[in-house]
């Protein structure tokens, strides 16, 4: 790996200290990070010799937030995952078909976001890269200080898009390191790179794939002049896709070409580029005099783009095209069923899960770009139904796994700087545990995770009010997102929760419980099948309702929102009550319909299908309510909600709404 390699860096970087990002999402905290650090693109390269080209040439390689690399001005890959420190990534690249004999260049494009955000762990002035390329079984170069190192200055946007999720790339090709990546640009003028002081890195070998990019042509192009001469093209890709738009250009030195890209279009066919999604997604490329490429180093959820060219300024449309990105996608099944519409849906659904599988498991690709632990119960899920792969769902177990040195509750968003808390996601990750050894049959990872999952059950343990029921506890209780979806639940949801027991937090926590026996049970240790029966016993006496047979949303009132029912139908509280009534709750569901928002509408879901109304559940797949409305609405991918006007910032490219996936694949 890096046995003589260092980390290097830059001399803004050499002597940064760690800055601590971790605490609990209540604590008071203010990053302390200074803005002049902020959205460095740091370039690494170093020239060197071979005879003759190695059997196998592997290049071990890191960086932190990022790197790109190329080998002889060839782009090979991009990485490495994002990771806490004690346990950050690096992968093994195999270079052997980019080595030539004689001389050889590798450049590294690295960067150093800083923000403070669920995409990486940054804003904690960790920066650095580190290498060791070993050809044919002999370390012949690594990281030190005769590798040469600059500031990429062509970099000159500040705005920031989303929720702090990224920068503007405003680009400039007059910079000097424009073409740093080739083997014959002249580096004599750059610093040396320096050791980084005050690492604290843990390496491991990335578990999974590196991402899968690719050019693809527009689907559609259209060009207009307006009066002024300038050139307007507007663009479809033909499909919500992740990625960047990639662009070559003639035109007089500065010139400036305009860059709007969005996932949908303005009432005038315009692309919109201020997105509902809260992104606004307008560059500017400042061109240098001769011909130029441009290809931004960070992505973007997008379908359409208009290109504004100023008087002069030329682009064929064969130089236009997307680079997409994915996590490797093999789809291994196809949906089971013959109908047309479960089709389509089933296409919208699979292909947002290809797209927006990125390095981790994406809740959006443009607004938060999170790995969220609640999300992951449909995505993740969804994810290994359809490939089969389960690298993926095993490596986000393990990174929430390891958000426990923050909290034994676990983190909802996982690895990153943003610190948040979401009760009722972390009561599902015993459950996603036992779903992923069920499909997969791994049980070294169900030892290895179920220590967390038992401390998980300990932390939440503390809020029991005596009888088995949780009140008070200290995170989000989300319910369901946005609010406006949560079926008029009549409890107040604030942060931080209120006093007094609420229903749908006690039925995820009784869920947890028998998941955790559940798994106690496979690896032949001690249930506590008492405890849970007890919160069960407390459950029906707190909320059950004799008068509608149906559960309440709290002891307090009267109102049975679905969400109250569907959910404890799904973890089995049903059986508590002192007759049957899944029926009643079935007819109540069924009547309320989609009046819970996407990700919850996986729980009523399978709520019905393991209750024996699967044919019921699947009918609901074809409401023109839900998946059907997003197809009506001109999706390609999964919206956030039921509508694009549903919800105030509502995403366009959403994995957590892939519930059909499961409901028609999963046998289990």
């Amino acid at each position: 790996m890096f046995q003589n390699a260092i980390c290097i860096t830059n001399k803004r970087f050499e002597a940064t200290s760690p800055i601590n990002v971790f605490h609990r999402e209540a604590e008071p905290y203010q990053n302390p990070h200074p803005a002049e650090y902020e959205n460095r693109h740091i370039l690494f390269r170093r020239a060197f010799s071979l005879d003759t080209v190695p059997t196998k040439a592997v290049l071990s390689v890191s960086a932190d937030d990022y790197y790109k690399l190329y080998v002889n001005g060839t782009f090979v890959t991009q990485g490495p995952a994002p990771g806490y420190p004690f346990h950050y990534y690096y992968n093994d690249i195999d270079v052997t078909p980019y080595l030539r004999p004689g001389k050889n260049v590798i450049a590294v494009h690295t960067y150093y976001q800083g923000l403070y955000n669920r995409v990486w762990v940054s804003a904690d002035l960790r920066q650095m890269m580190v290498c060791s390329l070993v050809c044919d079984g002999k370390e012949v170069l690594v990281s030190d200080t005769a590798w040469k190192c600059a500031e990429h200055s062509g970099y000159t946007g500040a705005r920031k898009f989303g929720y702090d999720t990224q920068f503007a790339e405003d680009f400039d090709s007059r910079a000097p390191e424009v073409g740093f990546e080739m083997p014959d640009y002249d580096d004599s003028a750059w610093e040396s790179a320096v050791p980084k002081q005050n690492t604290d890195y843990n390496f491991f070998l990335q578990p999974t794939e590196q991402l899968d990019i690719y050019d693809i042509a527009p689907a559609s192009l259209v060009r207009t002049t307006a009066p002024d001469g300038c050139v307007y093209i507007d663009g479809d890709i033909g499909f919500e896709c992740i990625g960047m738009l990639t662009l070559k250009a003639k035109g007089l030195a500065g010139t400036k070409i305009n860059i709007r890209c969005g996932e949908e279009l303005n009432a005038d066919g315009t692309v919109r580029h201020e997105m509902r999604c809260n992104c606004v997604y307008e560059e500017f490329w400042t061109l240098s005099g001769g011909e130029d490429t441009l290809v931004p180093y960070d992505y973007r959820g997008m379908r359409y783009f208009r290109l504004r060219l100023p008087a002069g300024c030329t682009v064929n449309d064969a130089d236009i095209r997307m680079r997409v990105r994915h996590y490797p996608y093999r789809e291994a099944v196809s949906c089971p069923a013959d109908d047309e519409t479960l089709r389509a849906v089933w296409k919208l659904c699979a292909d947002t899960i290809k797209y927006s599988v990125q390095e981790v498991y994406m809740d959006c690709p443009t607004r938060e770009k999170g790995q969220y632990l609640g999300d992951g119960t449909v995505s993740s899920a969804a994810h290994l139904l359809l490939t089969g792969d389960g690298a993926m769902m095993k490596k986000a177990l393990w990174e929430y796994a390891r958000s426990t040195f923050i909290t034994d509750g676990i983190m909802t968003v996982a690895p990153c700087a943003f610190m948040q808390e979401i009760a009722d996601y972390s009561m599902q990750y015993p459950h996603q545990l036992l779903w992923y050894y069920r499909h997969t049959g791994d049980r070294e990872t169900l030892e290895a995770l179920a220590p967390y999952c038992e401390a998980a059950v300990a932390h939440f343990r503390r809020f029991d009010r005596g009888d088995g029921l949780l009140e008070c506890v200290d995170t989000w209780n989300l319910i369901d997102w946005p609010e406006n979806l949560r079926d008029n639940y009549d409890f107040p949801a604030k942060k931080p929760i209120g006093p007094g027991a609420h229903n749908v937090l006690n039925a995820f926590w009784y869920g947890m419980l028998t998941d955790m026996d559940d798994i106690r049970t496979l690896l032949g240790e001690k249930t506590d099948k008492g405890y849970a029966e007890r919160v069960a016993r407390a459950f029906t006496a707190e909320f059950y309702d004799p008068e509608q047979h149906l559960f309440t949303d709290a002891k307090t009132t009267k109102h049975t929102a679905s969400h109250s029912n569907f959910l404890a139908l799904y973890v089995g509280l049903d059986r508590y009550a002192p007759c049957d009534i899944r029926a009643d709750i079935v007819k109540l569901v069924k009547e309320r319909g989609f009046c819970m928002g996407v990700y919850m509408s996986y729980f009523m879901l399978a709520a019905l299908k393991k209750a024996g109304y699967e044919a019921d559940a699947i009918e609901m797949l074809k409401s023109p309510d839900a998946w059907c409305n997003m197809l009506s609405e001109g999706a390609t991918t999964l919206f956030e909600a039921w509508g694009k006007e549903q919800k105030w910032n509502t995403s366009l490219c959403h994995p957590w709404a892939a519930a059909p996936i499961l409901i028609l694949a999963d046998k289990q």
